[in-house]
């Protein structure tokens, strides 16, 4: 490989490259093979491993945040209620379904970013808890606790994207779109979040404007979510309080740090091993909380990094050897 390869990909990141080319590579699977419980284990992955983004967004600054259900409840819902005025186009309700939760997060992130700690996470677990409660008080918009049915499927290209390999291709556009605007992001500004990280009041005290970078993570963090609530829509057709239960907050924050917060790869990782684990062990399903409890015990006790940290620690052991 030569210098101006190597260059590149420096200043690129070689972690955010290698995620992007495992959503391009995605793309070839629904065209390899028509099994439908592969296509619907896939299509939790990229709904789970885009909602993943969006907490792990906010863990490169040190904060972590439940809000990610609500998010995704204001992507998935502005979806189901365009589709009701029969607006299915394709561009459009991506636009849309990123732009009303960025949109809300702006006022929301000037209220709740100026708490640290355990008030942070209580306030957006809160909001997620909020959010549940609006979509069941609002029958004449979100269905109440019907939901919306029937939501008709995306149209691309004066293409209506039906069948279930379709579907699946949408949803893997929409990883690659989440993954690239998230790599463009913790990348472009990875000092930044990585000094905030490291200690926010020292960063500040040396002249960097804190707020500033946590309110634009949190207000992207909040598009991406929308764009999983969207997926997700996508998926099932169907709009439901009960597919943004504050309560999966919990899955995406342990599958970012079961896979490691340390590169954009982790979120990837660990949301495919996790996901895989839990339709592997479906019968047993009542006992995914827990597993992911254990798992989170060991990755903080004795791999701090997750499992790609670990590994990227181990192959730098490993040269320097």
């Amino acid at each position: 490989m030569d210098d101006k390869a190597v260059g590149l990909i420096r200043r690129l990141g070689g972690a955010e490259i290698s995620a992007v080319l495992v959503f391009v590579i995605s793309f070839a699977i629904p065209l390899l093979t028509k099994n439908v419980m592969i296509y619907s284990v896939l299509n939790q992955i990229m709904v789970g491993v885009v909602a993943t983004f969006s907490v792990w967004i906010m863990l490169r600054m040190n904060l972590l945040s439940f809000a990610t259900p609500a998010f995704m409840a204001l992507g998935g819902y502005t979806v189901a209620i365009a589709g009701q005025y029969d607006i299915s186009d394709a561009v459009v309700l991506t636009l849309a379904s990123f732009a009303v939760p960025a949109l809300v997060a702006i006022p929301l992130g000037a209220l709740v970013l100026r708490l640290r700690g355990t008030y942070f996470v209580l306030v957006t677990f809160v909001l997620a808890q909020i959010m549940q409660l609006v979509l069941f008080v609002t029958p004449g918009l979100t269905g109440g606790s019907n939901g919306i049915s029937g939501v008709p499927p995306v149209n691309l290209f004066g293409m209506d994207m039906m069948t279930n390999q379709q579907v699946l291709l949408f949803a893997c556009g929409l990883a690659l779109l989440a993954t690239l605007i998230t790599a463009a992001l913790t990348r472009y500004f990875r000092r930044h979040f990585a000094a905030i990280e490291e200690n926010d009041v020292l960063a500040e005290s040396l002249g960097l404007v804190v707020w500033r970078y946590k309110a634009l993570g949190f207000v992207i963090s909040a598009g991406v979510a929308g764009l999983a609530g969207f997926s997700l829509v996508n998926m099932l057709l169907t709009a439901h309080p009960s597919s943004f239960d504050s309560i999966i907050s919990v899955d995406f924050i342990a599958y970012s740090i079961i896979g490691g917060r340390v590169s954009i790869l982790g979120p990837i990782v660990g949301t495919s091993l996790m996901v895989y684990a839990t339709n592997l062990f479906g019968t047993h399903g009542q006992y995914a909380q827990g597993l992911y409890g254990v798992l989170i015990l060991i990755v903080v006790l004795a791999a701090r990094g997750g499992i790609v940290g670990s590994v990227t620690a181990l192959l730098r052991r490993r040269r320097a050897a």
